[in-house]
Formats: structure tokens, sequence, C-alpha cells
């Protein structure tokens, strides 16, 4: 089936009680056994719940893989499936990542005894310098946050692959419609289904996506032990968000694609890191690597920090907020927002600066977004 129709229908059919078109709501901790030493296909909510087992059967058929597991939220994800790290594994992680990722590797997963190794994974030859006989995983996330660069995800998995080194992939910017990095070779993939998967800002969820049985059955027991599934009302509504994924990101992208062209001629702007640009130092690796750029990208205003509040709080249809992917267009200040938990030195080192803003486009007309952000300018 092609993306669309999965989309809609993936892990969804008519509920099999009634005959439910749309999957329903199982608000239920608990279900009844068939008879002594005779459990149904669900037994506790904790270990399974059908409105969960839809969205994460949905999930998987979207990213290609066999298995999916669905989180509370996208840090619920990550902190599952980094637990299987523990004292003398050395881990390998972008240098240029979201600053949520960063602090549960710092303050949480170090502290377990994890080396945690902070890498530049554009270069290859800088990864296998960094690999080690105790080298466990390689943590990726493409196009990076905030600063949009693109990791080569085929030549980091050949090259973990043929060191027995597992991958994992966030793909929260891109969602699976526009890249799909099973099909690369990355062992797992993960998602903040927080942002576009299910687009409407009114759910936070995790995913992890795997192809590997055994890696599955780790990932399966670690979530029923730790308990960090999502209940079945946001799993219904990850669901709704999913049937109409293809179509918004196609909006999104068309959206953010013509306001970062309009940027980049902008007297006030000193620079636009989108990877559609051909101003974009990877925008070759983009076209061969994506089917789109998604709705998310950053830029520089000129005069610093102080021109960019100034710019920020002149707006009126973009909302000053944390997250992206909804239908509604956000904006947010990465120095003081969503990467305050960097150290100033590791923001510094890595280009998020006071002059960097990160925008996140939605659906609206692009026509009323270009021009809240050309009125807010006058103001810069």
């Amino acid at each position: 089936m092609e993306f669309r129709t999965l989309a809609i229908h993936a892990g969804q059919g008519p509920d099999p009680a009634y005959g439910a078109v749309m999957t329903p709501v199982y608000q239920t901790s608990t279900f009844a056994f068939k008879g002594v030493n005779q459990p149904g296909p669900f037994d506790y909510s904790r270990s399974g719940n059908p409105t969960r087992k839809a969205l994460e059967n949905c999930l998987a058929a979207l990213e290609g893989g066999a298995n999916g597991y669905v989180f509370a939220t996208g840090m619920a994800a990550e902190a599952t499936f980094l637990s299987i790290y523990g004292p003398g594994d050395h881990i390998i992680v972008h240098d240029d990542l979201y600053g949520g990722t960063y602090r549960l590797l710092v303050s949480v997963v170090k502290e377990k005894g994890v080396d945690v190794q902070f890498v530049n994974l554009r270069d290859e030859a800088a990864l296998i310098k960094a690999i080690r006989p105790n080298t466990k995983l390689i943590w990726i996330e493409t196009p990076t946050n905030p600063l949009m660069n693109l990791i080569d995800i085929e030549a980091v998995a050949k090259v973990a692959r043929a060191r027995g080194v597992t991958t994992i992939c966030d793909n929260t910017f891109l969602s699976p419609y526009f890249l799909r990095p099973l099909d690369y070779g990355v062992d797992v993939v993960m998602h903040s289904t927080t942002k576009y998967i299910n687009g409407h800002s009114d759910v936070v969820g995790g995913a992890l996506i795997v192809n590997d049985p055994a890696l599955a059955e780790k990932i399966g027991f670690l979530q029923n032990a730790m308990g960090t599934c999502p209940g079945p009302q946001d799993c219904f509504l990850v669901l709704r968000g999913v049937k109409t994924l293809a179509i918004r990101m196609e909006e999104h992208n068309k959206n953010a694609l013509a306001i970062a062209h309009w940027l980049e001629k902008h007297p006030k702007v000193a620079a636009v890191l989108h990877p559609g640009l051909e101003s974009h130092p990877q925008h070759a690796l983009a076209k061969k690597q994506l089917k789109g750029y998604g709705g998310t990208f950053s830029f520089r205003v000129k005069g610093g920090q102080e021109e960019a509040f100034r710019l920020l709080s002149s707006l009126k249809i973009f909302t000053l907020a944390e997250s992206l992917g909804g239908v509604e267009s956000l904006i947010e200040h990465p120095w003081t927002m969503t990467h305050i938990s960097m150290p100033e030195e590791v923001r510094r080192s890595i280009g998020i600066t006071g002059d960097l803003i990160r925008i996140s486009v939605g659906i609206e007309d692009a026509k009323d977004l270009i021009a809240d952000l050309e009125q807010a300018f006058r103001q810069v």
C-alpha cells in the first residue's frame, strides 16, 4: 500500500466488537481472562491495550518496520531505550542535537557509568576514529535541532553495522513521510509523536520502531517493566493525527520552503538554515536522502540577540512557544528556550547563539505568515 493508505488503514481495521470504523478508546486498566490460565490478547493496559496496539502497528507500517512501541512522551521513549546500556558501555552521539536529549544523556545516562561521547557525525573519519571495542550505540538526529545539519544515514549505518554497533535515528523533524531511516540500514527509529505525527499540539508521546526481533523483544520488555507507555486516550489522538500526516506534511513543506526563500532575500537576515535551499552546504545530500524537507528550520537575525528578541516580540500570527510540528506556526529562541539545558560553552561551540531563531511553519496561508514576519521585521 502507498503511504496515505497505510496512514489511514494500517493497524486500524473495523473494531471486532461492534464494527466501529474509528479505533475505540479502550479506557480500561484490566481485561478479563477467558478462564483459568486462559488470558486473552490483553490482560493489563500497562502490558498492552487495543488502542495502543493499533497505533504501534500503524507507525511500524509507516516506517517500514516489523515492530512499533509507543510511549508517554518522546523523552520516555529515549529513556526506555537508553536503559539498555550500563556501566562500561560507550555511546557515540552527534554533537548537534535537541537540548532535552543532551540533558538526558549527560545528566542521567552518564551518571549510570555509560561513556557518552559527542562527535561530529558528518565527518565519517571522525566517527570511525571514535568507535571503540565497547561502543554499543550511535545516536543520529537528522536534520539536527536546531541547526538543520544532515547526517549521511546510510554511511553511518554502514560503518556501524560492519562493527556490530547499533544505530538509532531521531526522525521527529521529517516523519516517515519524508524519511524512513530503516530503509538506509538504521536499527531503531525514534519519534516524538507530539510533533508532526500527531500534528495538533494536544498530546505528548513517543515511539520506537525496529526490525530486529531480539531488539524488539528487549524494547517491549522494558516498555512493560518500566511502565513508560501512554494511555489509550493519547494513543487515540495520535491515531487521529496520523490519518492526515501526508496531507499536512506537504503543506508544512511547501509553506516552510516559501518562507525560507523569502527570508534568504531579507536584508535583516544573516543566514537561513534550511536543507531545501541551494545555499545549504548539504543540499545535495538532502535531495538524495529526503523526499521533502519538513516544516521546521532556523535562521539568524542580523544584530544579535537583542534584535532577535525584537522580532519575536512583534509577531502576531506566529506563537512564541517551544515544540513544533503542529498545524499552527510556532517560533522560538533556542539559546534561551529549547536548548538552555546545554552549557553555554557547548551551545556556542556547535553554533547555537543568541541570534538564532527556530521556526515551525504551520499550514496557514503562506502569504499571511510572510506578512506577519514582514511587519515584525520592521521593529528590528
